[in-house]
């Protein structure tokens, strides 16, 4: 008998391309794929109104079913009120002791520096605190000169700020729709009146601001995707590099970036700090699963934003537990068919085995 194997997502149009992929590959791993939005489950009789997907017609046909056995979670949260309706659920859902969910997500950034920070992982962190009040901002700006701030529950680069001041005045940038937004403030107290709204809004965290640019003035960073395989076992998929807009702040594809072959660029770097920087990478990657599976519930995959500075050190930017795949298929396509096959033949481990301890430590880890 095929184990029921469903999709999770906020909307059906959500990385509709992926999810077709994944589900055309189902029967062929005793899998019946299944799409569905947690706010499609009726809270009577908990069946789920969605779309399974027909093997014979190789394609999505809706249909109401139980809640499949085992759960791949691609819901992104917003502020809207659908997000609002399907966190409870989605909890609901993570607590139910005959559903396995392929990866339970992280907490939020700053929980999750404060879970880093007690690692060896230490001097790889860009330091955080999160923002109580604009004076503090005011303070950093006086000391630093140039900072950044982001949402602690951010996602994709939105609503990241880079904050710069100068003799009289304060350079504000953020990216938008692909493209830099700047403005100047002519005083302190002018920035705090358009700081504040931001950050009642939503609660902000403060870096300092790391020089990540390549000699074309493009922000970059080191994308790297880290998998578990069909024994449970963490591997590197594979890396690549994401360049930003010239004077921009930011690298993700989806604020108009574009990704470059890591090879390529690796093989351009002198060959004493192409070893060190190889070397640094497979200490981060190698350790990083096992430090946040020893503090929090397990994880399926995670995709590693790591910066480097003019000096070659190397930051780790952001940690994301539903990672995207574009930037590593741009440049590694011969890649696709193990990463349309691998949530399905990790569910098929999960299934076949006893995950009843993955149950401990949910509520922390629904926002990413």
């Amino acid at each position: 008998m095929s184990t029921t194997f469903g999709i999770m997502t906020l909307n059906l149009e959500s990385e509709a391309a992926y999810i077709n992929e994944i589900a055309a590959r189902g029967h062929s791993c005793g899998m019946e794929c299944y799409h569905f939005l947690p706010s499609a489950i009726n809270p009577r009789t908990t069946l789920v109104l969605g779309r399974r997907f027909d093997t014979v017609k190789q394609c999505w046909v809706e249909d109401e079913f139980p809640i499949p056995s085992i759960i791949y979670d691609r819901c992104f949260y917003g502020d809207d009120e659908h997000s609002k309706q399907c966190i409870p659920i989605v909890s609901w859902l993570k607590s139910k002791e005959d559903i396995t969910f392929l990866g339970f997500g992280l907490p939020n950034k700053l929980e999750l520096y404060d879970t880093l920070r007690n690692s060896r992982l230490f001097p790889y962190l860009p330091h955080s605190q999160p923002i109580k009040d604009c004076s503090q901002v005011g303070n950093a700006l006086q000391k630093q000169r140039k900072i950044i701030i982001k949402p602690i529950n951010g996602s994709q680069g939105y609503g990241i700020y880079y904050l710069k001041k100068n003799d009289k005045t304060i350079h504000v940038k953020t990216e938008k729709n692909k493209k830099i937004i700047s403005r100047i403030f002519p005083n302190e107290k002018k920035l705090f009146q358009w700081l504040q709204p931001l950050i009642n809004f939503r609660p902000y965290l403060l870096q300092p601001y790391l020089e990540l640019s390549n000699a074309a003035s493009q922000p970059f960073d080191i994308r790297i995707l880290l998998q578990k395989d069909e024994q449970g076992f963490w591997v590197e998929r594979g890396k690549a590099i994401r360049q930003g807009n010239t004077g921009g702040i930011i690298s993700n594809l989806s604020a108009g970036g574009s990704a470059v072959d890591f090879r390529d660029w690796s093989s351009t770097l002198p060959l004493a700090s192409k070893d060190y920087i190889l070397s640094e990478l497979n200490f981060i990657t190698q350790n990083l699963p096992h430090v946040l599976e020893s503090e929090i519930l397990p994880l399926f995959e995670i995709g590693i934003d790591i910066g480097m500075a003019k000096d070659g050190a190397l930051w780790i930017l952001d940690v994301n537990s539903k990672p995207g795949r574009k930037v590593v298929l741009q440049t590694q396509p011969d890649l696709k068919e193990t990463l349309f096959l691998s949530p399905l033949l990790y569910g098929k481990h999960l299934s076949q085995s006893d995950h009843k301890e993955r149950k401990s430590y949910y509520e922390k880890t629904l926002y990413h």
